[in-house]
């Protein structure tokens, strides 16, 4: 990068981080340190669940994914609306009026301490696990601009993301977040405009879509049918959007304490309401035209000579193995193909290149699909933008992870160190535990990022597969708990345990696609329950006769 870009790049990370600080000079307690004394306006609510959402996987991968897969990833949100209005009816209520801290209190009130434990805790492994992955792909970035190792890129990140949520809290989260989520929108129209101004002479936005289309790249809206038949292992399709990604949606925004801690900083029930509707109505258009982007990139690429392989600090530590000559020789290759305009040739060059990747360097995952957008920015837009557009992916990393980790440190003192360690602490040292826990969360966060590496995926999918492993068990419980009144604690939790370990199982089968997991799960918790309560029942009803 040009040192103006350097410039833009650290002026305004660092007026992100002053203004985060200055504005979140909050009362030192739980509800300052976590729910921002429940203070938030409905549209910092909004772009607080928003900015939340909005990673730096969001913005990095999305538009990879786009770019190898086309638009049916879109599909993915489709169920999205529909359980933003489900959650303000059933769920918002509830959790204000018990005044709770995190979602999984109304559990212990609905069941029983176990049942409270067992939901919080795999929320923590979940979003412990997917926030390290969250540290991940900012890293990507910095090992790429510096030529840094990973690891310690990694270690760099993680570090600046502890200081970040520790210093602020939630009103720090939600406050930068304002800023963040403006200037990210401004940073992606900016991107989507200058690959249309960069493509040849004559060939503007709609012909980019066209020629993006021929490729099969358009594919906003696919049925999943093969064969003639369903294909439940199809991942992205309009079913499985609406259905999975409705289940999927209501868990994440209705269960999950990352968002429902977001909304619950609302000064009433009204301002929650509002921010979760109005999430429901922009974010779809929203991720459309950040993949759309990678559309038009693609589309660029089809003009211009794309990298053999995208990620370029790979190609050089492999370069500096005896498999130099191979890579070399492949470029080569590449290039001729480019000239003739052979795809075909090209595509198998690709594949062969990254097989040597992975020869070259050993445990290494080599898929490029989440270097994609970087590359492209760095290589084609002018100085200034560059930097401006790396803000952005940063900003939105730090805002989605301070907000995780918040979430993570609040589950943990809530709803195990006042359970289990300490059930009279003081004002003060809440906050300092709350403070330390915060701290652990992101060395944890940073320990799964030095293996996100090899996850094999695009960062956006990794995620959101990992999600769905407990996503509908969750959710599984809590519709329980509104909904069938006459089942107990014994029954849901035992329940929930099978119903988790059945999932697990399905998806080492391969059976289904991951967004169906949502919606198994879900129901698997519910049927399981029902079985229980039955036969805890009637065993009761032994006990009580052979009693008599």
């Amino acid at each position: 990068m040009s040192s103006i870009d350097w410039i833009i790049l650290i002026g305004t990370l660092c007026t992100i981080i002053i203004y985060g600080v200055h504005r979140s000079t909050h009362t030192k307690n739980l509800d300052g340190y976590f729910l921002g004394n429940n203070t938030m306006p409905w549209y910092l609510v909004l772009l607080s669940i928003m900015g939340t959402q909005a990673s730096a996987i969001t913005f990095l991968s999305a538009p990879g994914q786009a770019y190898t897969d086309g638009m049916r990833f879109v599909q993915y949100y489709f169920g999205l609306p529909l359980a933003m209005i489900v959650i303000c009816i059933f769920f918002v209520p509830v959790f204000r009026r018990l005044k709770v801290y995190t979602a999984y209190e109304f559990l212990e009130n609905r069941f029983d301490l176990k049942t409270r434990t067992f939901t919080s805790a795999l929320f923590l492994i979940s979003r412990g696990l997917s926030t390290g992955i969250s540290i991940y792909a900012p890293s990507i970035i910095l090992s790429s601009l510096l030529g840094w190792n990973i690891y310690y890129t990694n270690l760099v990140m993680g570090g600046l993301l502890i200081i970040y949520t520790m210093t602020g809290g939630a009103k720090a989260v939600a406050y930068t977040q304002q800023l963040q989520l403006i200037i990210i929108i401004a940073g992606m129209f900016l991107a989507g405009y200058m690959v249309v101004h960069l493509l040849p002479e004559g060939m503007g936005f709609t012909e980019a879509l066209k020629s993006a289309g021929h490729k099969g790249k358009m594919n906003i809206i696919t049925n999943g049918m093969k064969d003639n038949h369903f294909d439940w292992k199809d991942k992205y399709n309009m079913w499985s959007g609406v259905i999975g990604g409705f289940f999927l949606a209501l868990s994440y925004f209705g269960t999950d304490q990352s968002q429902v801690g977001r909304y619950l900083t609302a000064k009433d029930d009204k301002g929650s309401k509002i921010g979760l509707l109005m999430n429901g109505l922009i974010k779809v258009p929203m991720q459309f035209l950040i993949l759309l982007v990678g559309v038009l990139v693609f589309s660029f690429y089809q003009y211009h000579k794309a990298p053999v392989y995208f990620d370029e600090s790979k190609v050089i530590t492999a370069k500096k193995t005896t498999y130099k000559d191979s890579l070399v020789a492949l470029e080569q290759q590449y290039s001729l193909a480019t000239v003739n305009q052979n795809i075909t040739k090209q595509t198998e060059i690709r594949a062969q290149y990254k097989s040597v990747i992975k020869k070259a360097i050993p445990g290494e995952d080599a898929n490029d699909t989440n270097y994609i957008f970087l590359r492209f920015v760095v290589d084609n837009l002018p100085k200034g933008l560059v930097g401006l557009l790396i803000a952005m992916i940063f900003l939105a990393s730090w805002g989605s992870i301070a907000a995780a980790l918040n979430a993570l440190a609040s589950c943990t003192v809530v709803d195990f160190h006042k359970k289990f360690f300490n059930k009279n602490c003081t004002e003060k040292e809440d906050y300092s535990i709350s403070r330390w826990y915060t701290l652990g969360w992101g060395l944890f966060s940073i320990f799964v990022a030095m293996f996100a590496q090899n996850i094999g995926n695009s960062l956006i999918e990794a995620v959101n597969i990992l999600g769905s492993l407990f996503y509908g068990v969750i959710l599984g419980i809590f519709l329980v708990a509104f909904w069938i009144k006459y089942i107990n604690g014994n029954a849901v939790f035992i329940g929930s345990i099978i119903s988790q370990v059945l999932i697990i199982v399905i998806y080492s089968l391969d059976i289904v696609s991951f967004l169906w997991l949502n919606v198994i799960g879900a129901l698997l918790v519910i049927v399981l329950s029902l079985l229980v309560q039955s036969i805890l029942g009637s065993f009761g009803k032994m006990v009580q006769q052979a009693v008599k």
